[in-house]
C-alpha cells in the first residue's frame, strides 16, 4: 500500500464510463453543423467568451479534475497541476491575449503587377472538428486542441479517451456547463462510439495516440476527403556524448523517462552513448531516480501507475525481452506497478527496441561514434523528438541536419512542449500537422487567399487579352517574371518598380484607397 491514504482512497474509487448512445451521434454532429452555419462562432467576442469560460471551469473545478486524474493514473494533485493545469492555462491565456492579432488579415508582399491591388490572407474557421483524445494526459490533451479550435472559430465534437474513465466522465459533465452546448459536444465512450463517429463527415479530425489507430482514422477520413492532424509518438532517441554534463544529463533523462510512469509520447525512449561514459551516465540516472522517488518508488506518492492491465502486460513483456536490468525491474500486477528500470547491453533486435516503450523502461545501446548513432537513428521511423546531450556545436548541427524528427532538443527533455512559440507535432510515422499557440490557431483555420482589385488597373492588365502580340508578351514578361537579384536586368526592374510606385501614389492622391 502507498503511504498516502487519500491517494489510495481515491484510486480505489472505481467508476463506470458514461457511454454515449451511438444512435445519437449523427444528430449531435448535425446539430453542431447547424450551429456553425449560424455564424455565431465567427465573432471575436463569442470566441473570447468561450475561452474565458474554460478558464472559469479550471478555476472552479480544480479538485474534481485533479481527483479524476488521480483515480485514473494514481498521479498526485500537484503533479497534475504542474503537468496539465499550467500547460492548459498557458495555452488559454496566450489565445485570449493574442486572438485579436491572430484574426487580422495578413497582408503579403506584392509583385510589380499587383502593386496597387490589395493582397492578404484571411484565416477563417474550418467548420465542424472532431477531437479524439488520449489518456496519458487526459485534461490537457483535450483542452489544448479544444482551445485552439475555439480560437479559430470552429465547433467541436470531443471524444475523451475511454481508458481515463474518471477524467472522461468529469469532462463530459463539466464542459457542457461552461461552453455553448450547441457548438461544443463531449461524446464519451469506447470503440463502438469511435466507430460511429468516424462514419460522420467532419471538416477536420485530430487524433492523439498510436500509429495503428491513426491508420484507421486516416482511412475513415479519406471517405470524405477530411484533413487530419495526427499527434502520435515513436521511439525518441537520446544521444549522449562525453562533452555533456553527465550529471545534469542523468537528472533530466530520469525526469523525462519516468515522469507519469513513462507514459509520455515525448519521453526519451532509448539512449545511444559510447562505452566510455555508459557506467557514469547510468550512475547519475540511478542517483536521480532515488532523489525523485526514494529508495522504493513503489512507496512514493510522486510515482504513478500504468493506466490498465493491458498496458502493464505489454510493458512487462518488453522488460523480459532482452538486455541486462541494472535498475528496477520489479513489477506488481495487482498494483499496476512497474519500477523505474534501466536496461543495458540491449541489442537492436530485442523486444524493447521493436516498439515505443510508453512505460518506465530505459534501454541503453552502446555505439562507437556519431556516425554509428546517425545510422542507427535513420534506419528507423522518424521520431516525434530527437534528443541530444552534447556541448559540441558540430555534433549538434550534424544531428539536427542529418536526422528528421518532429522536434530537436539539445541538453534537455520534454521542455519543448511548454514553449508555445514552437509548433508541436510529428513527421512521418510520428504524426502530421502541429499545434500550440498560434500554430494551433493556424492548423485549425483555413488560410483563404484574398485578391482585391479595381477597374483602374485595366490598362496595365490589358496585356492578358488576345491577341497576344510580341509587344504584349514583352510587357507581360516584365510584369510577371521577377528578375534574379544581381542580374543585369536588376536595375531595369528597380526602375519599373519606381515608375509603378509613382503611378500608385498618383492614384492615391486622386482619392483611391488601397492596401
Amino acid at each position: 500500500k502507498r503511504p498516502n491514504k487519500l491517494i489510495d482512497d481515491m484510486a480505489s474509487d472505481m467508476a463506470t464510463l458514461n457511454q454515449t448512445d451511438t444512435s445519437e451521434i449523427p444528430q449531435i454532429v448535425a446539430r453542431l453543423r447547424e450551429a456553425f452555419n449560424t455564424g455565431r462562432t465567427r465573432s471575436k467576442e463569442y470566441r473570447l467568451a468561450q475561452l474565458k469560460s474554460i478558464n472559469r471551469m479550471l478555476d472552479e473545478n480544480e479538485d474534481q479534475l485533479t481527483t479524476a486524474v488521480c483515480n485514473d493514473l494514481r498521479r498526485t494533485k500537484n503533479d497534475t497541476m504542474f503537468m496539465e493545469f499550467f500547460s492548459s492555462k498557458a495555452e488559454l491565456v496566450t489565445a485570449i491575449n493574442n486572438l485579436d492579432e491572430w484574426m487580422k488579415p495578413e497582408y503579403v508582399k506584392k509583385d510589380l503587377a499587383n502593386l496597387i491591388n490589395s493582397l492578404y490572407i484571411q484565416r477563417e474557421p474550418l467548420g465542424v472538428v472532431c477531437l479524439l483524445s488520449a489518456w496519458n494526459f487526459p485534461i490537457t490533451l483535450v483542452l489544448k486542441p479544444l482551445i485552439a479550435n475555439i480560437a479559430a472559430g470552429n465547433v467541436v465534437l470531443v471524444k475523451p479517451s475511454d481508458l481515463a474513465v474518471h477524467t472522461s466522465n468529469a469532462l463530459a459533465e463539466l464542459i457542457p456547463q461552461y461552453l455553448d452546448p450547441e457548438c461544443y459536444a463531449v461524446v464519451p465512450g469506447g470503440v463502438p462510439v469511435s466507430q460511429v463517429i468516424l462514419k460522420e463527415r467532419f471538416d477536420h479530425i485530430m487524433y492523439t495516440g498510436g500509429s495503428e489507430v491513426a491508420k484507421i482514422i486516416m482511412k475513415a477520413a479519406a471517405e470524405h476527403l477530411t484533413p487530419v492532424t495526427l499527434e502520435l509518438g515513436g521511439k525518441n532517441p537520446c544521444y549522449v556524448d562525453s562533452s555533456a554534463n553527465l550529471r545534469v544529463a542523468g537528472r533530466r533523462i530520469a525526469w523525462g523517462r519516468y515522469t507519469n510512469c513513462g507514459q509520455i509520447c515525448l519521453a526519451p525512449d532509448y539512449i545511444l552513448c559510447q562505452q566510455s561514459i555508459k557506467d557514469e551516465l547510468v550512475g547519475h540516472i540511478i542517483a536521480a531516480v532515488k532523489e525523485y522517488f526514494g529508495e522504493d518508488p513503489k512507496n512514493s506518492n510522486d510515482y504513478p501507475r500504468m493506466i490498465n492491465q493491458r498496458h502493464f502486460d505489454r510493458v512487462e513483456a518488453l522488460l523480459k525481452g532482452g538486455g541486462v536490468t541494472v535498475l528496477g525491474g520489479e513489477t506488481d500486477k495487482d498494483d499496476l506497478y512497474i519500477a523505474p528500470t534501466i536496461i543495458t547491453d540491449v541489442k537492436s533486435d530485442d523486444a524493447v527496441m521493436q516498439e515505443e516503450v510508453f512505460g518506465p523502461l530505459l534501454p541503453i545501446i552502446v555505439i562507437d561514434d556519431i556516425e554509428a548513432a546517425l545510422r542507427f537513428i535513420n534506419a528507423r521511423e522518424k521520431p516525434l523528438t530527437m534528443y541530444a546531450f552534447t556541448t559540441d556545436k558540430q555534433v549538434q548541427k550534424r544531428l539536427s541536419t542529418s536526422t528528421s524528427s518532429g522536434q530537436f532538443v539539445v541538453n534537455d527533455v520534454l521542455v519543448q512542449y511548454g514553449v508555445l512559440a514552437l509548433p508541436f507535432g510529428g513527421v512521418g510515422n510520428s504524426g502530421q500537422g502541429a499545434y500550440h499557440g498560434k500554430h494551433g490557431f493556424d492548423n485549425f483555420s483555413h488560410k483563404k487567399a484574398c485578391y482585391i482589385t479595381t477597374s483602374i488597373t485595366e490598362s496595365l492588365m490589358g496585356v492578358r487579352y488576345p491577341p497576344i502580340t510580341s509587344k504584349k508578351l514583352k510587357s507581360a514578361k516584365s510584369l510577371l517574371v521577377p528578375k534574379v537579384k544581381g542580374s543585369s536586368y536588376f536595375r531595369r526592374a528597380v526602375m519599373l518598380c519606381l515608375f509603378a510606385t509613382m503611378i500608385a501614389f498618383t492614384i492615391r492622391a486622386l482619392g483611391y484607397s488601397f492596401h
